[in-house]
């Protein structure tokens, strides 16, 4: 074993580590890139990258065949070897809180899908999607899991460093939103104080988007704990919410309407659907794990789970 380990510190041997990366991005019976592309995209030498691919062949992650002048097709590939080669590591996924039974389905899903595609898998709870990606952007964490809605908007805010993964689709981060308005209240009433939770970047961004134009809004600041006392010592008047995260907890004293413009309706669209991103200085890294995940995987757990059909495990 410690042989092994030591060839994959020679130059040789970090090479077949980034030729492993690019590999896994590649499906069988596919026609491999030639030598001397290799050689340019990893910045060595054709006996270099020779050197890599016996190593990555010897070590079991990959079989090729010689086809003459059709080229050298990829015949074999086994995943998970070919991560442990890379370096890559386990992945770390900063998640919302598991407190809806939604969440714990999608914490399911991923798990299951990632080590299906053979790639080792952590997750870390963290309340936030604002303070999840500044974990991201620190190397914290590998990836972040939060709505499409707030993938959108700080992938567009960093451009250069993040970059998204991949989308769950409709109803896999939270079934809906709507306002929560306290009994007797009117949406339409002057000086209108509306709960935000500022460490929620979707949930803010939609609250500001349910409320533009009105000047006379009254911002409180508030999590989904605080809800429930916030509106009965009627300190707060209205808020948009995640309805998973309030369903049964905070009473008859407050009414559930539904968002109304359909601006906001395509916002809570894409509110529900769950989004992973990650930094693009793994580009490579992050193209293969896209590749391998089986998406509707992870969709049929979190379904089972939210039916009371498959017991949560993250």
């Amino acid at each position: 074993m410690n042989g092994f380990d030591d060839r994959f510190l020679t130059r040789n041997g970090l090479a077949a580590r980034q030729l492993a990366v690019l590999l896994m991005g590649h499906e069988r019976d596919t026609r491999l890139p030639r030598v001397k592309d290799f050689a340019q995209e990893l910045g060595c030498g054709n006996g270099t990258v020779q050197a890599a691919l016996r190593l990555l062949e010897e070590s079991g992650g990959i079989a090729t065949a010689a086809r003459g002048h059709l080229g050298t097709f990829l015949v074999r590939s086994d995943r998970a070897i070919l991560w442990r080669l890379s370096g890559l590591g386990t992945l770390l996924a900063a998640m919302p809180l598991p407190y809806s039974r939604r969440y714990e389905g999608l914490a399911t899903g991923l798990r299951a899908a990632f080590e299906e595609a053979g790639t080792p898998f952590a997750i870390t709870f963290m309340r936030g999607a604002g303070d999840r990606t500044a974990a991201l952007l620190e190397g914290k964490v590998d990836l972040v899991v939060l709505s499409r809605f707030a993938a959108d908007g700080l992938v567009e805010q960093h451009k250069d460093q993040l970059a998204l993964v991949a989308d769950l689709g409709p109803a896999t981060y939270v079934g809906a939103h709507g306002f929560l308005v306290r009994e007797g209240v009117s949406l339409d009433a002057p000086g209108l104080r509306v709960a935000v939770d500022h460490a929620s970047e979707d949930q803010r961004m939609l609250a500001e988007r349910a409320f533009a134009g009105r000047d006379d809004i009254q911002w409180v600041e508030s999590s989904y704990m605080q809800l429930r006392d916030l509106f009965a010592q009627k300190q707060a008047d209205a808020t948009v919410w995640n309805l998973d995260e309030v369903q049964g907890r905070l009473g008859m004293e407050v009414d559930v309407l539904p968002l109304g413009d359909e601006v906001t309706r395509d916002l809570a669209l894409r509110n529900s659907s769950a989004a992973i991103i990650g930094r693009t200085e793994g580009a490579k890294a992050l193209s293969a794990v896209r590749d391998a995940l089986d998406l509707s995987q992870v969709a049929q757990l979190q379904s089972e789970v939210l039916r009371g059909e498959r017991i949560p495990s993250y």
